[in-house]
């Protein structure tokens, strides 16, 4: 199990996760749901150990160890993943190159890895991971990549940012990829069509868990409440 344990942080003297507890287990897909600016991306970063995100207060449990002190390069190795909502570019790198930077990743698992994300690999292997790439494609090569490090536990930010609407099918087809390989997905979205796809979400509001419960739950009181806000971070009582 990956908990969090009453996480606290602040940037600037601004509060902006208030004592946030969440638990996420193997093999399941559990969301993050709520608008843009109440701090779903920065529990992200924290979860993954960004230099940048370190909790104020809290702890950050990885089966029963204690990892709230471990950068994002020992995360990651203990199974840790992160899909960046702005996918990187880097110029000079093909796609195949970046895809097997892990010298156990065979070609056969990236072409397989490409197809899945809608990539023709004949037609991307040799392609660079520059400005060339629209922000989808990168995307979709960013989610190949995720693919490919078969991680215990994989932080989706805003898949669909960047993708066309006609590739959310492509998106559910890999959520339930990572959950078939025992991954535990954590989906962090303002999308009930993505969002449907979580077993357990948390709804946050202002830095704070505002509801939890099944998703079929939240997702009803999202888009009855939470869709026409006026007034992102001054939750009203549910």
């Amino acid at each position: 199990m990956l908990a969090l344990e009453d996480i606290r942080y602040s940037k600037n003297s601004n509060d902006i996760v208030k004592g946030v507890s969440m638990k996420f287990e193997r093999g399941g897909v559990f969301g993050i749901i709520g608008n843009n600016g109440v701090g779903k991306s920065t529990i992200g970063y924290i979860i993954m150990g960004l230099s940048e995100y370190k909790p104020t207060s809290g702890r950050i449990i990885l089966s029963g160890e204690d990892i709230t002190n471990l950068d994002v390069t020992n995360r990651a190795k203990k199974g840790i993943s992160l899909l960046w909502q702005e996918p990187a570019r880097f110029e000079g790198l093909s796609i195949k190159d970046y895809l097997t930077l892990n010298k156990k990743i065979d070609i056969k698992s990236v072409e397989e890895a490409l197809d899945m994300v809608n990539l023709e690999p004949k037609l991307y292997l040799n392609r660079l991971v520059d400005k060339k790439l629209s922000g989808g494609e990168r995307k979709k090569v960013e989610l190949a990549s995720c693919m490919l490090l078969k991680p215990k536990y994989i932080v989706l930010d805003e898949p669909d940012s960047g993708i066309d609407i006609m590739s959310l099918d492509m998106i559910v087809k890999i959520i339930h990829y990572f959950q078939d390989n025992n991954t535990g997905v954590i989906l962090i979205t303002h999308r009930k069509e993505i969002a449907k796809e979580c077993e357990y979400s948390y709804l946050l509001c202002n830095g704070k868990i505002f509801l939890e419960g099944k998703s079929d739950k939240i997702i009803k009181y999202y888009e009855k409440t939470c869709d026409s806000c006026g007034h992102i971070n001054y939750a009203e009582e549910k």
